[in-house]
Parts: C-alpha cells; structure tokens; sequence
C-alpha cells in the first residue's frame, strides 16, 4: 500500500489543478490550471466500425476548431466484438491518431487520446478465462503502439459476488467483493498494464469501480422508487475507492478514467489529475451528483453517446458542444479567481439532496481519506472507511436521510464493526459459504493470481 498521507486539504483542492499534472499528447497539459473536455463516444451498431471512427472522430476535430476548443481529449472506449479483431483495433487507433495529429499540426490543437480496453473475461472459467487475460493485454500494447496515449479500463474483478450481494444488500459480500477478491485481480492487472504503459512511453490512466459503484448508484435511483438505499450505495462508492487506488499504489499516474466518481478521493490522496462526469453523462446514466463531482475534476466527461443524429448534428460533436460551455465556464472561473466560489457553489448544490453527492464532497473526502491511508491492508481500509463515512452521513442534519435510511445505517455499521473486528477471518468464512451459492465463484482462481 504505497499513499500514507493526504495531498490535499478540503479547502484547496478544486477543478483544473493537479499537484502532479500531466503533459501528452499533442502538447495537452492536465491539471496545470485547466479544465480539459474529455468527449466518450460510440459507434453505430450495423455500421462499417472503421468509418464510423473516421465520421465521428472527423466531426469532433472540426466542432473544437468551430468552437475554439483548444485543449481537449478523445476517448475510445472498445468493445467485446471489437476486441476480437486485433488487426481493426489496431486500425481504428492508429486512424484516429494519425486524425488527432493532423488537426494539431494544422489548428494547433493539444489533444489527449484515451483507449479504454474492455474487460472481457469470464470469471467461471479455469483461471479466470487465462485466454482472455493474454488477449486484453496484447491489446494494451497494440493500443500503445499505434497512438494511445492513455490506457484505462474498467475492471470487474469480484463482480460475480457483488451482483449477488448488492441486490440482497449483503454487506458481507459486499466488503468481500470489493475489500478482498477485487484486491487480487487489480494487483495483477494493474503490475501488467503499469509495466505495459512504461515500455510503451504511454500513461496508465487508472481503472473505474463502474460494475460495482455505478451499478449501486443506478439501483438506487432518484428520491423516490429506490431498489436499494442511498445510504447504501454511498458507502459502496466509500468502498470502491479503496479498490480504485490499487491501480495508482501499483504504478498507475492518471489521468484518472471518468467513470470513476470515486476519482475525487483518488486525487485527494494521491494528487494526480482525474477525469471525471456529471451532468452531462445524462446522455448515459442519470444520478443526483451531476455538480458535485464537478468540483475536483480535470478533465470533464460526457460518458458515453452514440453517433446518432441529433437535430444539432450528431450525438459526439453535441456533447463536445456541451462539454466546452462547462469547461469554459470553470476556466474562465480559473482566469477569474473565482474558482473556489464556483466550486463551492457546485458542492451546496448537490451535497445534502442525497447520502451520494454528501460522500463525494471534499470535506467529507477528507475525513474518509484519513481513514483510508491509515489502515494497514486492503481489506481493513475497505471496511473502515464505509464506518466512517456511516459516522458522518448519521451526524449530519441537513441531509435527507428517510427513517428507512436512518435504520439502515444503523444495521450497517453494526455488522461492518463486526466484519472490522477480524476482517480477514469473517471474509474467509464467508467465502465458504458464497462459493456454494454464487455462479462462477472461483475463489481459487483469485487467491492464485
């Protein structure tokens, strides 16, 4: 476990500056007193993929020069199918930076570019599906030799058991899943792709918690209709945090991957810049933390929108449209002096409407962080820091918290004390028991990596 101590205070961290900003690319400066656009796209289904990549890749290049968007940041995230076929991985990388290059030599545009590699293993099979492990890792450096400049993915290591924990709401499989059997897997992955990134010159972005924390966020819905509590899903997101900095403590240095809300308590303990989204991943996903997370970011997502037509153009070139009034807007907050009033205003909007938006708060960050590198293991920090964050969401009086909320907290944290008192030895235990009842559970096969 490589963060001891906190890089930030609540009071000074805020959105485009980073205590160990990044340059990339073609010339892009990350977290250097600027709020980058990081537009995400997909393409079509029953289209020639490589031309869609070329229509849409085509269309933001031109939209940032109609716009004046000088700085800016391309994601491509691949797919299953498209990571069958090596030979058009590669073409669609090497097509869309070759575009990126042009664009930048002729409009002087500084461009990041981010290939997300798709998790494509099957958890049931011997080994954890070896076979797609090699393969995903062949596409890493694929992707770093033909032009990405950033490597990230969304990892799902532990799924299997948190799929079934998170609908029962079972905090024991919970913690497992995230404090103990994720830990193997981002060890693993994270000491490959690090080692990949250096011996290509490229930068290991960071993983995204998206199969557990985001899952949690979507059943838990709006205020009303709630499959599983708020209060729930917050200390989820608490938790995947702690799962989400083993891919820095193995090497990785940002820019953390947008998806990730978790990525305001990354850049709180580790000081590397994060891509992060809110409001405008709408297009994807709807949550009640669309300003909040704006807060601390550095490069600022749409998620993820396909290359549909819209009545002003098409969904990609629309986003980036959307993406630059919100990054001009806390640029111009930046050129101003203003950005810690902008920023604070976007935490109030957000923090006390729901558990999820107060977990993501700096000032909360902050105390939950303390926690985090205090512990001595993964799967202590894990179980310690949802107690705290518990403590802090049952003190606070202006949040809304429903009395269902309230005597959920207090069932969770007693059984998270309980975890606490032996963590390892509950997990083991538990583990038994979970192996029997949870398709594709190889608990082996995890312990072996």
């Amino acid at each position: 476990m490589g963060f001891s101590h906190i890089e930030y205070t609540p009071k000074d961290i805020v959105f485009g500056f980073s205590k160990r900003s990044l340059r990339y690319g073609t010339d892009l400066e990350v977290g250097n007193g600027l709020v980058v656009p990081e537009i995400k796209y997909f393409p079509r289904v029953e289209k020639n993929v490589i031309e869609e990549y070329r229509h849409i890749t085509g269309q933001l290049l031109k939209k940032a020069v109609a716009l004046g968007t000088q700085n800016l940041q391309l994601e491509t995230e691949l797919t299953y199918l498209e990571m069958e076929d090596k030979k058009l991985v590669g073409e669609l990388v090497n097509l869309q930076k070759s575009m990126i290059e042009r664009y930048a030599k002729e409009y002087g545009l500084h461009v990041g570019y981010r290939v997300t590699v798709a998790d494509i293993r099957d958890f049931g099979k011997p080994k954890h599906d070896e076979e797609s492990f090699i393969r995903m890792m062949d596409i890493f450096e694929l992707v770093s030799s033909n032009g990405a400049d950033v490597l990230s993915i969304e990892s799902e290591g532990g799924k299997e058991l948190f799929n079934y924990s998170i609908i029962r709401q079972d905090l024991t499989g919970i913690v497992t899943s995230l404090g103990y059997l994720a830990t193997f897997d981002m060890k693993k992955l994270w000491k490959n792709i690090v080692s990949i990134a250096r011996n290509k010159s490229v930068l290991a972005g960071g993983d995204s918690a998206c199969a557990f924390a985001n899952t949690a966020m979507k059943i838990a819905g709006g205020l009303k209709d709630n499959m599983i509590p708020h209060s729930l899903a917050s200390i989820v997101r608490v938790m995947s945090a702690c799962r989400s900095l083993i891919a820095f403590e193995e090497g990785a240095g940002g820019p953390g991957k947008d998806c990730a809300y978790e990525n305001v308590y990354l850049k709180m303990i580790t000081g590397y810049p994060m891509s992060m989204e809110g409001k405008s991943s709408a297009v994807a996903h709807s949550s009640l933390v669309g300003n909040v997370i704006a807060a601390t970011c550095d490069l600022w997502s749409n998620e993820q929108v396909e290359n549909i037509k819209l009545f002003g153009g098409f969904g990609p070139e629309v986003f980036l449209e959307i993406l630059h009034y919100d990054t001009k807007l806390m640029n111009m907050a930046i050129e101003s002096g203003m950005q810690y009033c902008l920023r604070d205003l976007m935490i109030k909007s957000d923090k006390f409407i729901s558990p999820q938006a107060f977990v993501l708060s700096p000032d909360v960050v902050y105390e939950i962080a303390e926690v985090i590198v205090s512990e001595k293991d993964e799967l202590s920090r894990t179980v310690a820091s949802a107690i705290k964050a518990i403590e802090l969401m049952a003190v606070e009086e202006k949040l809304n918290l429903s009395k269902g909320e309230r005597r959920f907290m207090e069932m969770a944290k007693k059984k998270l004390e309980e975890i606490y008192s032996s963590p390892a030895l509950k997990v083991e235990k538990a583990l038994e028991q979970y192996e029997g009842k949870v398709e594709k559970l190889r608990v082996k096969d995890y312990l072996e990596a």
